[in-house]
């Protein structure tokens, strides 16, 4: 039986751990996802199986010009990508007070500027990438799942899927995410195949 595989990236927990490893290298998207799809196969002894598509998940701070720039790119170029959908969620900043230990105080402005203290808001990242898993697992969308992240909170619906027949690989980075690594189907680390994504005449 041919196995359906798709793939799951949570973004930012991937790219900051990327820029860590490689000094800030430039990725090449356009290859990601067979990297990912070849590892796999070859990690579990995969013949054959229906690639289904990646799904990333990111997090934009539109109050900052970055944030506009990535917004662009992820919807102008990797959306574009051949098989690549991209779920993008705007952190919406709040008001956040700083409670003084020493005189008991709340400070809700900047003593320096006076401007609100302001926190991200909650990014809603983790919740996209759950809700698609299921729903997608429950549509026969896959039957195996790639997912690209370190982050322990996927543990519990890891092992929810798993008990319900789905496969769940965990493509991660060495010294990390070992609780999530170890509950997953599968699971290999990244670092061997930085130089395969590296993207070519930077």
């Amino acid at each position: 039986m041919t196995e359906n595989l798709r793939i799951f990236v949570d973004f930012w927990n991937f790219q900051i751990s990327w820029n860590e490893r490689t000094n800030k290298a430039p990725l090449d998207w356009t290859k990601f996802s067979q990297v990912m799809l070849t590892e796999t196969k070859k990690i579990i002894g995969l013949e054959d199986c229906k690639y289904h598509g990646t799904n990333v998940y990111a997090s934009v701070d539109m109050t900052k010009k970055e944030g506009g720039k990535l917004k662009a790119w992820l919807t102008n170029f990797l959306d574009r990508q051949p098989g690549i959908n991209t779920d993008i969620r705007e952190r919406r900043p709040r008001p956040k007070s700083v409670h003084c230990k020493s005189c008991g105080n709340e400070i809700t402005n900047c003593p320096s500027c006076q401007k609100p203290i302001l926190r991200s808001g909650e990014k809603g990242v983790d919740a996209a990438i759950l809700t698609d898993m299921f729903s997608l697992a429950w549509a026969g969308a896959y039957s195996i799942a790639v997912l690209v992240s370190s982050d322990a909170d996927y543990v519990p619906a890891v092992e929810n899927l798993q008990n319900k027949g789905f496969k769940i690989v965990n493509a991660t980075w060495r010294n990390l995410g070992h609780q999530l690594a170890k509950r997953c189907w599968a699971s290999f680390e990244m670092d061997p195949l930085i130089n395969q994504l590296i993207r070519e005449n930077h």
